[in-house]
């Protein structure tokens, strides 16, 4: 059957699933074919070839079919190729077959199959490699106990330059950049920061005196483990609620009072504004922290700010997960707000604030000190935001949305 397709044709019917082309790619491929000779006969791009041998295509678009069952070959043992396997590889490669259908046959990785070749080869005089599959065997033995001697332990000129630079302070990483710089043809006096570490940590391999870890800058003789996540300790006291728990009427902004908050910094972190956005009518409220952002004066502005307006056009409030929301139980209990927290790293799930926190830096520019700006000074600027049309509202301007929403 041919499989070719021609251009206008797959123009006229869309896309579509190559069910077929695809069944025909990998019965060329366990053939021994290469990905563009097969993606050729079959009449699809080269890319498309490389998505489905890697697995790569969206699966609720396509479901793959099965694949063929793969001629009997030698039973494995795991990770590591067996004697049997190898003997499998050197009838192969006496057949010319690919490294691909070889792989097929033992249910391997083809970077397996080349990886093996490449390394456990044997080169005869004349230069030219054959493999051999007991020799080979022999070698990935010989080659696989543990552990294995460090290139610190081995050479002593090497251990005594570190040695002698430890004691002077220096740390692993600056050793091992001046020992490339003092010894530049000697690739055997290379090794990497990591090395030394694991030389003055790793017990039982003695290549560094003990003593040297207390010349590195920690102090420390031994390396302290970073919690496991089921070990970490919580954000706040009080458990925080996920913004993926927040009411759906939130998302479609057809349902006003639910707001989002944030803080914009000042120079050097010491001062800050809170910034509160309405979501359905991007109405902006800013909050005056003269005296820090502490947990307890962001959640007495807060308080403040919210009581000033109807209780039902406050509905809900979104903030990240900034120690300054450290005290969101109790301004809950104190308004009966519910506080949501966005996910680490996920700003756009207040894009409402984080746009009108760029419109604020033209009043507000950073590393500037905005202790110094008036209650009064914020209620303008507040105003004057909440005074210009937005093209999301229809050319309407937040202040006029709020007050539809009053009068009704």
């Amino acid at each position: 059957m041919d499989f070719k397709i021609r251009k206008n044709r797959a123009v006229a019917q869309g896309p579509r699933r190559l069910v077929r082309e695809r069944s025909e790619y990998f019965r060329l491929m366990d053939q021994g074919y290469g990905n563009k000779e097969a993606s050729r006969l079959v009449g699809i791009h080269e890319r498309t070839g490389r998505e489905w041998r890697n697995g790569r295509t969206d699966p609720a678009r396509f479901r793959p079919p099965a694949r063929p069952e793969r001629a009997a070959c030698p039973e494995t043992r795991g990770r590591h190729l067996s004697q049997d396997e190898r003997i499998h590889i050197a009838d192969r490669l006496r057949e010319k077959a690919t490294i691909r259908a070889i792989a097929v046959d033992l249910g391997r990785s083809p970077s397996t199959i080349s990886r093996e070749i490449r390394r456990n080869s044997t080169v005869d005089p004349r230069g030219r490699q054959h493999y051999r599959p007991h020799a080979a065997h022999a070698r990935a033995d010989a080659r696989r106990p543990r552990p294995k001697p460090g290139k610190i332990g081995q050479n002593p000129e090497l251990r005594d330059f570190i040695q002698r630079h430890l004691a002077k302070k220096w740390s692993p990483e600056q050793i091992c950049q001046a020992l490339r710089d003092t010894f530049p043809e000697r690739p055997e006096m290379h090794v990497a920061h990591e090395t030394v570490y694991q030389a003055l940590y790793v017990q039982g391999r003695g290549e560094l005196r003990r003593e040297l870890a207390g010349a590195l800058r920690s102090g420390r003789a031994r390396r302290v483990p970073h919690r496991q996540a089921a070990a970490r300790r919580p954000r706040f006291a009080h458990p925080m609620v996920m913004i993926s728990e927040r009411p759906a009427e939130v998302e479609d902004r057809a349902v006003p009072g639910h707001w989002e908050g944030d803080l914009i910094i000042g120079k050097d972190g010491a001062s800050a504004i809170g910034t509160l956005v309405e979501r359905a009518t991007r109405y902006v409220m800013l909050l005056h922290l003269p005296n820090g952002r502490t947990a307890e004066r962001v959640h007495d502005a807060l308080v403040d700010t919210v009581r000033t307006l109807p209780g039902h056009l406050v509905r809900s409030l979104s903030w990240d997960q900034g120690a300054e929301m450290a005290a969101h139980g109790s301004f809950t209990v104190a308004t009966g707000i519910p506080v949501y927290f966005c996910d680490p790293a996920s700003p756009w799930q207040r894009g409402s604030n984080e746009n009108t926190n760029g419109l604020l830096r033209q009043y507000f520019p950073k590393g500037t000190d905005l202790a110094v700006h008036a209650p009064d000074h914020l209620v303008a600027v507040a105003a004057e935001l909440n005074g210009r049309p937005r093209k999301t509202l229809g050319w309407e301007t937040p202040a006029e949305r709020l007050h539809k929403l009053l009068a009704a």
